[in-house]
């Protein structure tokens, strides 16, 4: 190493340096210039159908609840589901400098392929490297104002789309839902190991679907199995951010377009810990 060394390996003509270190290339994309986002919190599963959206949807309404400003970027492409649990009929508009989110009735700012659709009803019929430009056009073409906490819904497994966040979006962790299945377990595991694989932090599990609580006696059924929430936190040295029940009263509220009606303290952990992450450098 010259005396004289910079430490910028990428721009040094000394090719013989044994402590020359290879140059990383950041792939991560920019933000709309007049968006200003504090924290990207991605949600994740291993694969479709254990709640990832409810989810998304909850953190976001109880993080607002706390007072701050949310978002939702709906990253899940061919099965946004995130407007229709808010009751959000209107389109997504565009003015001179960007795409404009729709807000909620709390004034959580979503974006969402269903909100540029004509008919929300109409299929997303696209490959992947499309549906990777999206996701990165969500982040980098839309305007959002002043987010506290950006949440992105992503599509189940780990393929483009997941990849794409992980490299595009500044990401400052994730959170990975599960239920009780044993499959669910396995499944997990490549979750944690894509993330690990990414250097992505993981925030901690929320456990969906784990148990059924009886309005008459009180009694908690565990409809699904006993829980492996616990030894799959243990084997990867995970938190455990929350658990929530079948509660016919919450699917009831999504499909009535009225998610930011729930109540319920299942999740307060998890906003406990979102609170108490440190802030972009």
């Amino acid at each position: 190493m010259s005396e004289n060394c910079n430490q910028s390996c990428g721009t040094c003509s000394e090719n013989n340096c044994n402590e020359r270190k290879e140059a990383q290339v950041d792939f991560r994309e920019k933000p709309h210039d007049l968006s200003n986002i504090k924290k990207v919190i991605g949600i994740v599963s291993g694969k479709g159908g254990v709640g990832k959206s409810l989810v998304t949807s909850m953190l976001a309404i109880l993080m607002n609840r706390r007072g701050y400003k949310t978002a939702i970027l709906d990253a899940d492409v061919t099965g946004p589901s995130i407007p229709k649990a808010f009751g959000i009929k209107e389109k997504a508009t565009v003015n001179e400098f960007g795409l404009l989110p729709v807000k909620s009735k709390t004034g959580i700012e979503i974006m969402s392929t269903n909100l540029l659709l004509e008919n929300e009803t109409d299929p997303v019929v696209w490959r992947g490297p499309i549906l990777s430009n999206t996701v990165k056009q969500f982040y980098t073409e839309v305007i959002w104002n002043d987010v506290d906490y950006m949440f992105v819904d992503m599509p189940p497994g780990t393929g483009d789309v997941p990849l794409t966040v992980f490299q595009s979006l500044n990401v400052d962790g994730i959170i990975i839902v599960t239920s009780p299945q044993e499959l669910v377990s396995m499944i997990v595991s490549k979750a944690v190991k894509m993330a690990e694989l990414m250097d992505i932090p993981i925030i901690g599990l929320i456990e969906n679907m784990a148990y059924f609580k009886c309005p008459d006696c009180d009694k908690e059924y565990k409809i699904f199995g006993e829980s492996h929430i616990e030894e799959i936190s243990e084997a990867h040295n995970l938190k455990v951010l929350g658990k929530l029940p079948i509660d016919p009263q919450i699917a009831a509220s999504v499909d009535a377009g009225m998610v930011e009606l729930f109540a319920g303290d299942w999740l307060d952990h998890a906003g406990d810990i979102l609170e108490k992450m440190e802030d972009k450098q």
